[in-house]
């Protein structure tokens, strides 16, 4: 048993172990409860009227027939929003249900609340509207050149035209460094729209409190922004707006724009009773934002001898009907337009646009994604050109600590890109596949070996950790110390959001080791407590953990201060429970400017490098992944399998995004929402993921962390794409490849 004076010198299950998750066995069996789980005495159920189409006026609604249904207690529309009528997390510009107008379809026009989900889904039908259907802008092209219709005649930022955002970087003299260059390629990308795929559909419950509030309890990715923005919508103030996280099923940034949230508020305010929503899969598909589809031109300068002196990229992101974090992804993926690589000249054009397509906002790796598939697809290019191996390429302009971005940043991190890449290229390839799962094609024998070839391709990518730009970044955590059963317990309470990634195992791993308890007891999050910030932007370890362990520190201090250095359990039998509350705050960064596009704006930067082998039946077009060895830069591996987990996870995204995920949608139109058409990664596709941790702290974070989930998904779909290119000789400049990708152009060569 330690003293109260200070951290224990060893403790089971601290930081650094891979420590049990409390979820884990629950989960495992079917027990664990999430938030379409959630029951209360008196409930109703909430459905969603949306429009099916993506431009159109509406020139009648009328509920009459609805509200007239048998236990059908609600119809709402947008004359019936209490507040603000529009809402959203960095401008408020999306209406929390359609007035006159709808911009894509799926948006939300009407609401009722029922006895049962089948009466709710029945009274829809039965809400009488018409639409004059209006001409779509599909093509974010006509979006950037301003040669289609407005998709916003005002627009709340006071702007107009259909750019969301145009980032503009300047590093260098392009110019010059093109005339010196030996060797120049170009290229065209595209990357598809993918889907967060999450397992559990949106869905909250809302229960009316007696003073005239509302408690809402939501799967979300961040409480307190829920919270500001249905303050807004409810015209209620916070006090009067209380989230309670509830089991997530899964987010990967499609939870962090509202979806149910205000709905299933404003029905239970309207209606005096708690209110359930949960969206099936199609609707899901409607209801989340996606991964921003993209098109991508790079152009590289190098000397003969393989350095790059410059580079050119022109990125347009498809951002949907509404803003959304449009703004922001576009930022995200400009930045990091060069890659790993030391570059000293660079020119970068990052546009977002407004289109009727879906709205896409936040998806794992944020923007990162497509700009790290563009410039590690034109790279391999090079390399070609050049005669020089791929890898070989990379490493020998690889980042270094000090190298100095586009964006005019020094890195003052670790930055081991080359040692990443080394160690794979010294891993040894992979035997050819065995057993039913070996071959392309899989359970399915349609391929026994014959038009098979092999390809080995080799990626890495760079991104930011936490919020740039500027943000006051901030996560409030609060510790207590009590005495049950005559040991000490603490207990933490963050409004950190638990999305499956295992920040409450974390939490519980500090409190173990900078106060030396065994038994810790992680409240559930909500917004009682202070704002933890979004669980995104590989931050949330970062900065819960570093709120947390300032938390455990105080109360360290707090104990000191009482000058008693009998046991824990004897002080706290004499004084009664200790609290503390900390604030932690990164250190400060700054805007990048509008013209240069130049700033201090990142806390840090993550590295993650993967080797994809794969096998293509060159005649059919299929693809077996045999290999996806990783190697990343962790900083601190705060619990070793959970952060492998997070690996395999984001690599497994990377590969649905290389050969099979894409929400297809033409002319405005969704055409697979569903698991039956939009295909993800089984066990049957997954291949051996090697992986390789590398732990270099970072000088600034707690315990010398750094965020790990988000950039396994940047270099895992470009070293899969160019793994596919080398077995192949084709350009596949588009992902996700597709059999009729690789069988059509091989038979035309």
């Amino acid at each position: 048993m330690s003293t109260a004076t200070g951290p224990a010198t060893a403790v089971r299950d601290g930081v650094g172990a891979s420590s049990t998750r409390p979820d884990g066995r629950l989960k495992v069996k079917g027990d664990f409860a999430y938030s379409s789980d959630l029951r209360a005495e008196g409930m109703v159920w909430g459905a969603t009227l949306r429009s099916p189409h993506p431009s159109a006026r509406i020139v009648r609604l009328d509920t009459t027939a609805a509200l007239r249904l048998p236990g059908v207690v609600a119809v709402l529309t947008h004359d019936d929003v209490p507040g603000r009528s529009t809402y959203g997390m960095k401008v408020s510009d999306q209406p929390v249900l359609a007035a006159d107008r709808v911009r894509y379809q799926g948006e939300p026009v009407a609401l009722v609340a029922a006895d049962h989900p089948e009466t709710a889904r029945r009274a829809l039908a039965l809400i009488d509207i018409a639409y004059e259907e209006l001409p779509a802008l599909t093509d974010p092209e006509e979006a950037v050149r301003g040669t289609g219709p407005l998709v916003h005649a005002e627009r709340v930022d006071g702007k107009r035209g259909n750019v969301v955002r145009h980032v503009r970087i300047r590093h260098g003299d392009v110019a010059a460094a093109r005339a010196e260059a030996d060797v120049i390629v170009s290229g065209t990308y595209e990357v598809g729209m993918q889907d967060q795929a999450f397992l559990g559909p949106e869905s909250g419950l809302a229960i009316p409190a007696d003073d005239g509030g509302v408690d809402v309890y939501v799967s979300t990715q961040w409480l307190h922004d829920d919270q500001h923005q249905m303050c807004a919508a409810l015209g209620l103030p916070p006090e009067k707006v209380r989230l309670t996280l509830s089991g997530v099923g899964g987010a990967f940034g499609g939870r962090e724009d509202v979806s149910v949230q205000i709905h299933a508020a404003m029905l239970a305010l309207r209606t005096g009773r708690p209110v359930k929503m949960s969206y099936n899969r199609e609707e899901s598909f409607y209801g989340h934002v996606h991964r921003h589809p993209a098109r991508m031109w790079f152009e590289h300068g190098a000397t003969r001898e393989g350095r790059i002196v410059f580079v050119r990229a022109r990125l347009l992101f498809d951002g949907g009907a509404y803003t959304s974090t449009s703004q922001v992804v576009i930022a995200n993926g400009s930045y990091f337009a060069a890659g790993a690589y030391d570059v000293p000249h660079a020119e970068i054009d990052g546009f977002s646009v407004f289109t009727n397509n879906p709205p896409c906002g936040a998806m794992r790796g944020f923007g990162a994604v497509q700009s790290c598939y563009g410039v590690e697809s034109n790279l391999d290019k090079l390399a070609r050109e050049l005669d020089m191996e791929p890898v070989e390429l990379r490493i020998r302009n690889a980042m270094t600590t000090g190298t100095v971005l586009p964006t005019g940043q020094a890195v003052d991190g670790p930055a081991p890109a080359a040692e990443l890449l080394e160690r794979l290229r010294a891993r040894p390839l992979p035997e050819a596949g065995e057993g039913p799962f070996g071959k392309p094609g899989g359970l399915n024998n349609t391929s026994r070996g014959e038009g098979v070839r092999r390809g080995v391709g080799y990626a890495i990518g760079v991104k930011a950790i936490g919020f740039s730009g500027g943000v006051d970044d901030r996560s409030v955590a609060r510790v207590r110390l009590v005495l049950n059963g005559g040991e000490p317990v603490a207990e933490v309470h963050t409004a950190a959001a638990e999305c499956g990634q295992g920040i409450v195992t974390v939490q519980t791993q500090i409190a173990r080791t900078e106060l030396g308890v065994e038994r810790v007891v992680v409240l559930p999050a909500d917004t009682s407590v202070g704002d933890a910030g979004s669980s995104s932007a590989s931050r949330i370890t970062w900065m819960s953990g570093g709120a947390v362990q300032g938390a455990c520190k105080a109360l360290r201090e707090r104990i000191a201060e009482l000058g008693d250095r009998r046991a824990l359990p004897e002080l706290l039998a004499e004084y009664g429970p200790l609290e503390a509350e900390y604030e932690y705050a990164h250190r400060r960064t700054f805007p990048i400017d509008d013209e240069r596009g130049q700033g201090d704006a990142h806390i840090a930067f993550a590295f993650a490098a993967h080797r994809a082998v794969v096998d293509v039946d060159t005649e059919l077009g299929l693809v077996k992944v045999v290999e996806l060895a990783t190697a990343q830069d962790v900083g601190r591996a705060m619990n070793p399998l959970a952060v492998e987990g997070q690996i395999e996870g984001g690599s497994a995204q990377g590969l649905g995004l290389a050969v099979m995920e894409e929400l297809r949608v033409e002319d405005g139109r969704v055409r697979n929402p569903s698991f039956t058409d939009y295909l993800i990664p089984t066990i049957a596709d997954m291949p051996h993921v090697p992986i390789d941790l590398l732990e270099l702290p970072h000088p600034d974070s707690p315990y010398g962390l750094n965020g790990v989930g988000e950039p396994p998904t940047l270099s895992s779909t470009p070293a899969i794409a160019n793994a596919l290119r080398a077995a192949t000789g084709l350009e596949l400049a588009r992902v996700p490849v597709r059999p009729e990708d690789i069988a059509a152009e091989t038979e035309g060569r």
